[in-house]
């Protein structure tokens, strides 16, 4: 956003943690070859929510990719872990895709996006 000449504003520190966010969980930047013709990094997030989210992840964050299916690998571990990780997953999805909406004042605020989280962490933890 500020890359297209915007001024700085609490609404685009968000949509750059957003942003940031999308890049760590799928591997790709915003400029990356496949986004264009009208897809970008949000709207492949948009699109993966709810049930695609580990098919856009990046293998890295996954350990190993045995057979180049991130899906298949997660189906390969045990329930309780894999359906963990997948929640983890969407939840930090959901707040990226949350972070990058337009209009600006759609966005999260920076403050539920902590309290969120911190709710994610306390569930990764149980």
């Amino acid at each position: 956003e500020y890359g297209l000449g915007s001024k700085a504003s609490v609404e685009g520190d968000v949509y750059s943690y957003g942003i940031l966010l999308l890049e760590m969980i799928t591997g790709r930047r915003p400029t990356d070859q496949m986004f264009n013709g009208g897809l970008s990094l949000h709207k492949s997030a948009v699109m993966a929510l709810p049930d695609q989210v580990i098919e856009i992840a990046d293998p890295r964050l996954l350990g190993d990719d045995i057979d180049g299916s991130n899906s298949s690998r997660i189906q390969r571990s045990d329930t309780a872990h894999a359906d963990g990780l997948k929640e983890c997953l969407n939840s930090m999805v959901r707040i990226g895709v949350a972070c990058s909406l337009e209009p600006p004042q759609d966005r999260m605020s920076i403050s539920d996006v902590i309290h969120e989280l911190q709710s994610i962490k306390a569930r990764s933890l149980q």
